[in-house]
């Protein structure tokens, strides 16, 4: 077996490539049988063959394969060349391997070489001749001719006669590749030796292994006819239409016999044997018209070649061939076959993709089998003719879902034939989404109305929003933005519903809070990437009367009685006052009107019911009350109106102490002095709880302070008066320690009554450690027991040296008077009383606090008494005053002990050393503080100089 390839490939100008293979193959293989390596030939890739679908397209029944698996071409079904071609030389089937993804097409030849499957045949087992005797010698007769279905060396190739005593054979060749078999008499016959003769013809092929077929001659040996039958022309030429009617004469032939009688008669017949030329053709025995019987189809066959046998009585013949051409006509629509198709695009395409794949064959010929097609316009496709008869439909330019989601595209192709003729094919091609087209709104804005006072989750408005683009791509949700109304979310005013655009109020408007506010909704479509667009809503509150009016004048207050004064020779029409009133609401909500609800005397006062002025109607008179009361209402305009109602006295007189007299009984209203009772009984008895609280919680501190007293008044140890050399007061600038001062303010109406509390300062208290021997320690107590008038610590009273009266005193000075009471008492008619002496100056000891100069005397004279014991300590540093530096020493501090000057005083105490002991062992009894408490005490405060003592005085005369 021989297989032959021819490859050609060619590039096209639409970015799809092409290619041409060929193969041979002998017939008869069996299924499955190996054709050619078309992917190797074409050079593609097994994967390519398998992705892009590959598949063989012939139009016709498929005789080969494409498996896919090896890119091989495979024998699909068994191929008979003589069935396939005929007597066609050469035979081939021609197809097309089909891809997608893209789409390719190759084209793809297959030459089917014949092989002797087929011996050569008769048409007749015997054939009989009748032949005189008088037949000369080299008389010609005409024999069938076997056939044999094969080509080429295949088939017939020589004939053998035997026996071949008087006949041989004679091959005449033609032009055209055929032959004659002539059976020539050699020898005379004789009738008298042998009537009968039969002879064997048989045809041999030229095939591989040999073949061949037998015919039986029987000869009859007649009486002497020796003229035979003679055409005029051995080849007759004639043409007819296809498709012409049974019975069209298509030329006549002619034959001439120079015998008389019964051996020049003549008789035509045709003599071709295993085709369909007798099924189509005959030839009328007398004359020789060839007419048509069958019907003629120039697409099946162009060319007939008929033999005529022109026969005498005498058994003599001849022979001729008339050549019959086929006219084509134009009888074939062009036939539009589908190679491949999509039957769904995307519009987001590129311009030039192929969608289909279009194969044109018309059957006719010349003229009649040129093809043009074309489409419908307006439409964004065209066609591409590719080679010969092939064309791809593709896109021209963008497609868009949203003009167009389907095209019905109508293909039509038209021969050049006289008539024309056409077909047309209709593609359905679906337009698949992209989402390319965001949400847009019926409005470019939004303005929406609801009336406050609504009810949460009423519906206000609905937003629609639109999306061109089809399925999960159109679907629109709509999404409040994040924004703020007056520094709130706006979320928490309104909602909107994802799916249906409703804008829902999420809390209760109030049209006096907020007029109007504005969002902004987005809505986003379900693409991917999803597309949005955002519209502004602006929702307008509508106003309720939801709001009384409000009077601002004239005040209402609980307990006091405002009146306006009319004097009594005021005209008629004195403007004795105006009510004023607002309304928060708007429109005709806060339209307000005033009308006089009550009077005392009704004929004598009038409202204005616009303006609120109250004015006189009449004449006041001296029998007109002073006292009139006036209860005017106040409505708006709204539905339903709402009112308020405010009082107004009227004082008819002409001096304001016969108003007072007369108002000082004003009742109260009857509301008011009911609160004012409840709150009465509610603060008696919280202050009679505060009250027995703070006293027993008195007791308790004063019987602990008793107990700790009486621990320090037993103890016997000595404290030496010894300040620090470092010692510096932080808290002040002055010797003075500070006081608390309070002042109380009472009225008869303890409603009205306030309480001021000055601020308290803190002492600082020098106290020698024992246990130390040069340092002292300075601690701060949170409280200070020398602050209390009955603590142990006090300094006790001088004896009767050291006594003065009131008058000779600079004032009232020193830590005993802690707490300074100033009391401002308002009674009803006005008076204000003080407490008594010993409210002002406080209780205590002694009827009068010592003075700084006796406090200082007492120092001295305890410091005399341990001299003796600090003068171990050699000369250091003791301050009598934080108002001495550090580096003053006792040789630099005056003997007090000698001459003491009080200021403010004519006096000048002497020591006296008796005294002075005896002082001193009281002052270090009293200061001497307890055992446990000894670390905790504060230090004594200094002495006030004579400055610190007059800024005092100045202090306690303010």
């Amino acid at each position: 077996m021989r297989r032959q390839v021819l490859l050609f490939i060619s590039v096209l100008s639409f970015s799809a490539v092409f290619g041409q293979v060929s193969y041979s193959v002998p017939e008869e293989m069996a299924k499955g049988s190996f054709v050619g390596n078309v992917a190797q030939d074409l050079g593609l890739d097994v994967k390519r063959l398998r992705s892009g679908n590959g598949r063989v397209y012939s139009g016709d029944r498929e005789y080969v394969e494409l498996n896919t698996e090896r890119g091989v071409l495979l024998v699909k079904e068994r191929i008979d060349r003589e069935a396939l071609c005929g007597d066609t030389s050469p035979c081939a089937l021609h197809f097309q391997i089909v891809l997608e993804n893209p789409m390719e097409f190759y084209s793809v030849t297959v030459e089917i070489i014949d092989i002797n499957d087929n011996a050569p045949t008769f048409e007749k087992a015997e054939i009989k001749f009748i032949i005189s005797e008088s037949v000369a010698v080299g008389a010609k007769f005409d024999l069938e001719r076997a056939a044999d279905l094969d080509v080429g060396m295949n088939t017939v190739q020589t004939y053998v006669l035997i026996p071949s005593g008087h006949f041989l054979l004679k091959l005449q060749n033609h032009a055209d590749g055929t032959n004659n078999v002539e059976m020539i008499l050699q020898k005379p016959l004789d009738r008298e030796k042998n009537e009968f003769i039969s002879l064997v013809l048989t045809a041999v092929d030229g095939g591989e292994p040999q073949m061949s077929g037998t015919m039986q001659i029987l000869i009859t040996v007649l009486d002497a006819n020796d003229n035979a039958p003679v055409f005029t022309q051995p080849i007759y030429k004639a043409a007819v239409t296809e498709n012409s009617a049974k019975g069209t004469v298509v030329t006549a032939v002619s034959a001439s016999d120079a015998d008389q009688d019964l051996n020049g008669k003549i008789t035509y017949s045709i003599t071709n044997t295993m085709d369909e030329v007798r099924q189509i053709f005959e030839v009328n025995e007398e004359n020789g018209e060839v007419s048509l019987i069958g019907r003629i189809d120039y697409e099946k066959k162009r060319h007939f070649q008929i033999n005529v046998r022109a026969r005498d009585n005498g058994g003599l013949t001849d022979s001729c061939k008339v050549m019959v051409d086929v006219i084509d006509m134009n009888d074939n629509e062009p036939i539009i076959k589908i190679m491949s198709k999509s039957a769904v695009i995307s519009e987001s395409a590129n311009p030039n993709t192929v969608v289909t794949m279009i194969n044109i064959q018309d059957p006719d010929a010349a003229e009649n089998g040129k093809v043009q097609c074309f489409m419908n316009d307006n439409i964004p496709f065209h066609l591409k003719l590719n080679t010969n008869n092939f064309y791809s439909l593709v896109t021209d330019s963008e497609l868009d879902r949203e003009r167009a989601s389907e095209y019905n595209i109508t293909v039509t192709c038209s021969d050049e034939g006289v008539p024309s003729l056409s077909s047309s094919v209709t593609l359905t091609l679906q337009i698949s989404d992209v989402n390319d087209n965001a949400p847009v709104f019926e409005r470019s804005s939004y303005e929406a109305y609801i009336v406050e006072n609504n009810t949460p989750g009423l519906s206000i408005f609905t937003v629609k929003a639109t999306d061109a683009d089809w399925n999960q791509n159109a679907r629109v949700s709509y999404i409040l933005e994040d924004s703020s109304v007056n520094g709130v979310p706006v979320s928490s005013y309104v909602s909107v519903s994802a799916d249906s655009g409703v804008i829902h109020a999420v809390r209760s408007f109030d049209y006096e809070q907020i007029k109007d506010f504005h969002f902004r909704i987005k809505a986003q479509d379900g693409g991917s990437p999803p597309l949005s667009s955002n519209v502004t809503v602006k929702i307008l509150i509508q106003d309720q009367n939801d709001n009384p009016p409000q009077v601002l004048y004239p005040v209402q207050t609980g307990g006091s009685v405002v009146a306006e004064m009319v004097p009594r020779s005021a005209d008629v029409g004195y403007l004795v006052t105006k009510v004023v009133a607002v309304d928060v609401d708007s429109g005709q909500n806060a339209w307000l009107s005033y009308k006089l609800q009550k009077a005392t005397d009704r004929a004598l006062f009038e409202v204005g019911l616009q303006n609120g002025e109250i004015r006189t109607i009449r004449q006041v008179t001296d029998k007109d009350a002073v006292k009139q009361r006036l209860t005017v209402i106040v409505e708006d305009n709204g539905q339903p109106s709402r009112s308020a109602t405010v009082i107004v006295n009227v004082a008819v007189a002409d001096s304001f102490p016969e108003v007072l007299s007369e108002f000082t009984d004003f009742p109260h209203d009857k509301e008011y002095n009911d609160n004012l009772t409840f709150y009465l009984v509610l603060a008696l008895a919280v202050v009679s709880f505060l009250f027995i609280t703070c006293l027993v919680v008195i007791i308790s501190v004063k019987i602990y302070r008793w107990r700790q007293s009486r621990i320090l008044y037993h103890s016997s140890l000595p404290v030496i008066p010894y300040y620090p050399p470092r010692y510096s007061d932080t808290l002040g600038t002055g010797t003075l320690p500070h006081v608390y001062n309070y002042e109380v303010c009472r009225t008869t109406d303890s409603r009205k009554s306030d309480n001021k509390f000055g601020g308290a300062g803190s002492q600082n208290v020098l106290i020698m450690d024992p246990s130390s021997t040069g340092t002292m320690q300075r601690i701060q107590s949170e409280k200070n027991i020398l602050d209390e008038p009955d603590s142990p610590l006090e300094q006790k009273p001088p004896n009767n040296d050291w006594r003065f009266t009131q008058g000779q005193r600079p004032g009232p000075s020193g830590p005993h008077m802690p707490y300074g009471t100033h009391i401002r008492w308002t009674s009803k008619n006005g008076t204000r009383a003080t407490g008594g002496p010993e409210v002002a100056m406080g209780t205590g000891p002694w009827p009068q606090p010592p003075t700084e100069a006796e406090q200082l005397q007492a120092l001295m004279a305890a410091a005399n008494e341990v001299s003796e014991a600090t003068a171990t300590l050699g000369p250091g540093t003791m301050g009598l005053s934080t108002r001495y530096s550090p580096q003053f020493t006792l040789q630099h501090v005056p003997d007090y002990r000698q001459n003491v000057y009080i200021p403010g005083s004519t006096a000048t105490l002497t020591s006296n050393p008796q005294q002075q002991q005896a002082t001193a062992q009281q002052a270090t009894q009293q200061a001497l503080p307890p055992p446990q408490a000894s670390s905790q005490a504060e230090p004594p405060k200094a002495a006030q100089t004579p400055a610190s003592k007059k800024k005092s005085t100045k202090k306690e005369k303010k």
